[in-house]
């Protein structure tokens, strides 16, 4: 059996913000739970949350997660103390426990599995996950025997000049065998200049110990500044990206793309330049999008292309074209074949197959059946100032530029709107439908300044 803790009770002063560190965002996710992704392949039997500053702020981001376990540390006394916190909810346990920083989000679940199956294969009481850098300052180092076996951890400061050379670092991730890792962990003291409890000192009571190195060193990338969390989102996207061009996708000019790792593509999607893939995405095989588009929450189907548009929470079907300049928004529902051109925003529309909304229109709360043709600065007035009213135009209907539909309002079938009407009644099938004021022109008409003589004007 393997419990997990993850200390998570930091503040992150460098950061600089009222959201826990372990909160602020990589790759659409906060990092404390892409650590818990981590975790995939290992099942534990527990896992264990350990809060501090902003707790309540990480239960209520995590409260989806049934499976945790919150522990309170209410002073924050360094990693050992931190640890020592999960003692009362392991008592008679006879597993492992892995130890994780919520602020190291970037290890693969299959270097955690490497970990712990190396752990149990060796029977050792402790585990340690380390990296080889070339550049090694500022990290403790991690001595070893040529089998791994761990002789001392060494804090840079105190290192002499000939072990400054090893290049092998701690990376702060560690698999203890409990019972043995209890013989010493209540006796943990502060016997440094932080006055601190440090994990690092129980492993030199604990034998055997090991080292692991981690095959990418990218993977232990710890956050602490602003500036490291763009450093790890740069990482996080190298990853996602080179995984879908790898998987047929094509992406052409990966550095200015961005892709969650919620994201989902089908083989020969294409990303234009600055096009942005966000949230619970999927993208069906052959759909162009870009460039400059922003796609939200949204399901697209194949063969669409989307340029210079924002999608947000819709639904796309198969070979619709979008753009440029679109924004489709608020649950929008759009059906094969449609063309959603130029300056056109819907807001929790749904628009049948074939139907062509071209320029210039605003459809909210509106269902469109199929092959329904929008004609420019067609509006529907929606909303009356106190609630928002739906519209209803049945299938092969026009409407004519200029149009505006005041809701609630039906138009059957093969209706055709003229030009510059106002629409405010039911409208049945079949018909033509005008409503405009008729056109009066006035003979030799002038503006009342052009009119008056130049004397008047003075």
């Amino acid at each position: 059996m393997v419990a997990v803790a993850i200390l998570a009770a930091g503040r992150g002063t460098r950061m600089k913000s009222s959201l826990p560190k372990v909160l602020h965002s990589v790759g659409g996710k906060p990092m404390v739970e892409r650590v818990l992704d981590g975790l995939a392949t290992l099942h534990p039997s527990a896992i264990f949350i350990i809060v501090g500053f902003g707790g309540d702020q990480v239960r209520a981001a995590l409260a989806h997660r049934p499976d945790l376990t919150f522990v309170e540390q209410t002073q924050q006394l360094g990693t050992g103390h931190a640890v020592q916190q999960v003692i009362p909810h392991l008592e008679g346990f006879e597993g492992d426990l892995l130890v994780l920083n919520g602020d190291v989000p970037l290890l693969r679940p299959e270097t955690l599995a490497a970990l712990v199956s190396t752990h149990q294969q060796h029977h050792n009481a402790a585990t340690l996950l380390t990296a080889q850098f070339l550049d090694p300052s500022g990290y403790g180092r991690v001595f070893c025997t040529e089998q791994n076996v761990v002789t001392e951890i060494v804090e840079h400061r105190d290192c002499t000049p000939a072990q400054r050379q090893n290049p092998r670092i701690n990376a702060g991730v560690y698999c203890f065998n409990w019972p043995r890792l209890m013989g010493v962990l209540p006796h943990l003291k502060a016997d440094n200049d932080q006055q601190e409890y440090y994990l690092t000192d129980v492993v030199r009571d604990l034998h055997p110990a090991m080292a692991v190195d981690v095959a990418d060193s990218q993977e232990i990338f710890g956050i602490n500044s602003r500036k490291q969390l763009a450093e790890a989102y740069a990482i996080l996207q190298d990853r996602i990206k080179d995984y879908w061009m790898a998987a047929g996708v094509t992406l052409i000019d990966p550095d200015s793309i961005t892709i969650d790792t919620t994201v989902h593509l089908e083989p020969d999607v294409v990303i234009e330049p600055q096009t942005h893939l966000r949230g619970q995405t999927t993208v069906g095989t052959g759909s162009r999008l870009g460039p400059a588009s922003m796609i939200e929450n949204s399901q697209i189907g194949p063969k669409v292309t989307a340029s210079f548009s924002v999608i947000t929470d819709c639904t796309v079907a198969a070979g619709t074209r979008i753009g440029p300049y679109a924004h489709l928004r608020g649950q929008a529902q759009v059906g094969e074949g449609c063309r959603i051109g130029n300056f056109v925003e819907l807001k929790k529309a749904t628009l049948g197959a074939g139907t062509n909304v071209a320029h210039l229109s605003y459809l909210g709360d509106a269902t469109l059946g199929d092959r329904v043709n929008i004609g420019a600065g067609t509006i529907t007035a929606n909303y009356d100032g106190y609630r928002k009213h739906p519209t209803v135009i049945g299938s092969g209907s026009k409407t004519g530029s200029n149009s505006v539909l005041v809701a609630p309002v039906t138009l059957g079938c093969d209706v055709t709107v003229g030009a510059g009407s106002v629409i405010t009644r039911d409208v049945p099938d079949d018909c033509l439908v005008v409503s405009r004021s008729p056109q009066q022109v006035y003979e030799g008409w002038r503006p009342r300044h052009l009119r008056q003589p130049e004397a008047d004007q003075s």
